[in-house]
């Protein structure tokens, strides 16, 4: 059985708390994109679990800690599964802000919840996820959803940007969450994002942002770069996304693009 974990981007990101538990609150609109990886589980031909990786990879890895494998072993361990092979291959780069981990994850789950005749509900589905990962749950539902607290704390909204053409950017830059964090400073939002579906796309730029861009383009300087190239190339709005190095734009139709986005190009298409 295949299934194909989709990325994320964020549509505005705001810090607005550091918690007690050493977490922060925060407020963004999480929104699916066609970029997947690929998933496959299948009967073990060993009688053992066997992990298989291809695509993106990363050295030295402990594959028993990746997100695929901790989703399974948390069903295993409490419905008893048995031993199976898991195949991902990786397109959805690592330390992008894109998701691809939470991504590979939550299909995980809802791999097995079908594999395996489970009869999890979402809200199931979701409460399991949310064990593995703040933005595992998103991916459940896998809708454009408004994300608070440390991101488990989902309500759907209406927006909807089909029809508009996507332009997905990742330099060779590696960002940790330990790394976007370290130059922020936690304050309230200067943007309902609950209202974001009343705001024209071309408002977007002057009313919605990432909090983490002001630290990360000091330390990154291309990603500034980057951002406003997409500007230049004609984006009615452009962001980083998440806490990682990938940079969108939205535009109205296919823009021809310019050196500098093409040598940084991940992925293209209309959503």
């Amino acid at each position: 059985m295949i299934s194909f974990p989709n990325a994320k981007i964020n549509i505005g990101l705001y810090i607005t708390e550091k918690r007690d538990d050493g977490y922060h609150n925060i407020e963004t609109i999480l929104y699916p994109i066609p970029l997947k990886d690929a998933l496959e589980i299948r009967k073990s031909k060993t009688g053992k679990t066997n992990y298989q990786n291809s695509g993106i990879k990363i050295d030295d890895i402990d594959y028993e800690q990746t997100s695929v494998m901790k989703a399974y072993h948390l069903l295993r361990e409490r419905y008893s599964l048995p031993p199976i092979d898991i195949i991902l291959y990786k397109n959805i780069p690592y330390g992008a802000g894109l998701g691809g981990g939470s991504a590979d994850a939550a299909f995980m789950l809802k791999l097995l919840n079908q594999y395996f005749n489970l009869n999890l509900t979402v809200e199931e589905l979701e409460s399991h996820a949310s064990e593995l990962g703040s933005d595992d749950p998103f991916f459940i539902k896998n809708t454009p959803q408004l994300a608070t607290g440390r991101g488990e704390n989902l309500k759907e909204v209406s927006v909807d940007l089909k029809g508009h053409y996507l332009v997905l950017l990742k330099p060779d830059i590696f960002i940790s969450t330990a790394t976007a964090y370290k130059n922020t400073v936690p304050k309230s939002s200067n943007f309902d994002l609950k209202s974001v579906d009343q705001l024209p796309i071309a408002e977007w730029e002057e009313n919605i942002k990432n909090d983490f861009e002001d630290g990360l383009f000091l330390q990154f300087p291309l990603l500034e770069e980057l951002k406003s190239e997409l500007y230049r190339n004609g984006a009615i709005y452009a962001s980083l996304s998440g806490s990682g190095s990938s940079i969108y734009g939205i535009f109205e139709s296919k823009p021809q693009l310019s050196t500098l986005l093409k040598n940084n190009l991940l992925w293209q298409g209309l959503l």
